[in-house]
């Protein structure tokens, strides 16, 4: 089995946040991981911290992001699918606006995550097929920073928001996120590489 190797970028640092594709996943990435870092808030607020209910809603919506990854993680990507994608995620947390119980939650989060693993897997995909093969390590270590950045401050605004009117309120702020990431997606998508042929590895930005 040959081993692959990233080559060393002979760039300097930060060069690689001249290509737009890198800047918009960055951006989408940052709100993505924001709207579910604040929905997690919500849940933990809307249950209780001592309840294992807002663990198990959240467990389903991860099943519901292996299940979506599955079903979609390989389909090849035009320039809405991340926007696409994402309206899933809005669905859904648009659904958990509507309601507190339980049951209902757990299947508005199910249908929430059966667009995130799909969506992760397209912004990972623009990168890779924006770049030079060398500069991927530094692209998606600014993908890595902007989800720091986007899980922080989305459960910030969360937090605030479920002082002041309680669980739900945080799920209206995680709904707002996702709304405002699909906007992003949708604005600027002409900032993504057309991927429905598959991905081309650069070797140089040109």
């Amino acid at each position: 089995m040959r081993a692959l190797k990233i080559p060393p970028s002979t760039r300097r640092f930060g060069r690689v946040l001249g290509n737009p594709s890198v800047v918009l996943m960055a951006v989408t990435s940052l709100l993505m991981i924001g709207s579910f870092a604040a929905v997690e808030a919500a849940m933990v607020a809307t249950f209780g911290d001592g309840s294992v209910d807002a663990g198990l809603v959240l467990a389903v919506s991860s099943i519901g992001s292996l299940v979506g990854g599955l079903l979609a993680g390989n389909r090849p990507l035009s320039r809405w699918s991340l926007a696409l994608r994402m309206m899933v995620v809005v669905f859904g947390f648009g659904l958990a606006t509507l309601g507190t119980g339980f049951w209902w939650l757990a299947f508005a989060l199910f249908l929430a995550g059966l667009g995130i693993a799909p969506a992760l897997a397209a912004v990972s995909s623009v990168v890779a097929g924006s770049v030079a093969f060398s500069d991927t390590a530094e692209a998606y270590g600014w993908i890595g920073t902007g989800q720091l950045l986007g899980a922080s401050i989305g459960s910030a605004v969360a937090g605030i928001a479920i002082d002041a009117a309680g669980g739900q309120g945080g799920v209206v702020v995680s709904f707002g996120i996702a709304v405002l990431s699909v906007l992003v997606a949708v604005i600027f998508r002409k900032a993504q590489p057309d991927l429905s042929l598959g991905i081309l590895l650069h070797d140089d930005d040109s």
